[in-house]
């Protein structure tokens, strides 16, 4: 598979700390796209294809930079921090944890704060953890946190950190290679995962037509005791959303989707309905409003140093999209 999307997973970005993303993903624009911008809050913007005219759409991608991760607060001189969450951080995974600390990459390791041993606890807040750096210098409050992985081919899946989102900005940029019969408007959005904030920026500043969020999704397809249907399943296909925490998908775009995978016979899933959020939440809502879903790649252990997502999942959501851009997005009702 392409090496972007190593480059991606690799790379470090929390919510308004992008740079190194946007970096990658504008070097490997910049030759197949006709314009791209940086706006005020940091989204990188991509426009391609024919302008907006009678009968025809423009369609906003949009695909998040920013991952989960940690602030530094505040550290002693022995180099041991406090630290916040910057998005969904589940404190069950996180003691033993190996983290890259700043702009230098610094290294920690999380660990458990002496108090943080009470009796009886079973899982260990986020406020009685510590990280421990071995006495390194030069960090300071709001450095930001990520996990320390690295991106690597997993038996027949794959395996790194950042899936969500870095998936869906691999996507995008694929799709950005094209020419379709519509005006396409890329969106690399910032700050995600604290509260769609890039999005509403975008989405009010293009006005789209219509629009697809690009994800990585939850893969809760591991056995359990009870028979639970999963939120998704790895080796499926694309999982099309139609209602989560954000948004109900524009039903109209939902039948598209799915009318246009079995013409092709490409597989698909709808993704069970109530979990999560993407920058759907926000899109749907712009100016006017416009109609709006999100196509997600499934992925285990989202939001931990070892994601783990299918290769024919990326490819089959590329291929999908591209279909669905082929006909300009445009549904048949």
């Amino acid at each position: 598979m392409n090496d972007l999307l190593e480059k991606l997973s690799n790379a470090r970005g929390i919510a308004g700390q992008e740079g190194e993303v946007r970096a990658i993903l504008r070097e490997a624009l910049t030759p197949h796209v006709d314009e791209l911008t940086v706006d005020s809050i940091g989204n990188l913007i991509a426009r391609k294809g024919p302008s907006h005219g009678p009968g025809q759409n423009r369609v906003l991608l949009a695909a998040h930079m920013d991952e989960v991760g940690g602030l530094v607060m505040r550290g002693n001189a022995d180099g041991v921090l406090k630290f916040r969450s910057v998005g969904g951080l589940d404190p069950r995974i996180l003691p033993g944890k190996r983290v890259r600390i700043g702009a230098e990459a610094v290294p920690g390791v999380v660990l458990r704060a002496p108090h943080g041993a009470r009796a009886g606890k079973r899982v260990i807040p986020l406020a009685d953890l510590l990280i421990d750096t071995g006495g390194a210098g030069g960090i300071e409050p709001g450095d930001m946190i990520t996990f320390e992985s690295s991106f690597e081919q997993f038996g027949r899946l794959l395996k790194g950190k950042a899936f969500d989102d870095r998936v869906g900005c691999y996507i995008l940029a694929q799709l950005l290679e094209g020419r379709y019969p519509c005006e396409l408007v890329g969106a690399f959005t910032v700050q995600e995962e604290i509260g769609l904030r890039g999005a509403r920026v975008a989405a009010y500043a293009v006005e789209p037509d219509v629009a697809f969020a690009l994800e990585g999704t939850v893969a809760d397809d591991l056995p359990r005791k009870k028979d639970v249907s999963p939120t998704t399943e790895l080796g499926k296909g694309p999982a099309i959303s139609v209602m989560d925490r954000s948004a109900y998908a524009d039903r109209h775009l939902v039948r598209l989707l799915t009318q246009t995978a079995a013409a092709h016979d490409i597989p698909y899933q709808i993704k069970q309905p109530g979990v999560g959020g993407t920058d759907v939440g926000a899109i749907h809502l712009a100016r006017e409003g416009a109609p709006s879903v999100a196509v997600a790649v499934p992925c285990r252990y989202i939001h931990t140093p070892a994601a783990l997502m299918d290769p024919a999942d990326v490819e089959h959501t590329i291929e999908l999209m591209r279909q669905v851009l082929a006909n300009g997005a445009k549904s048949e009702e």
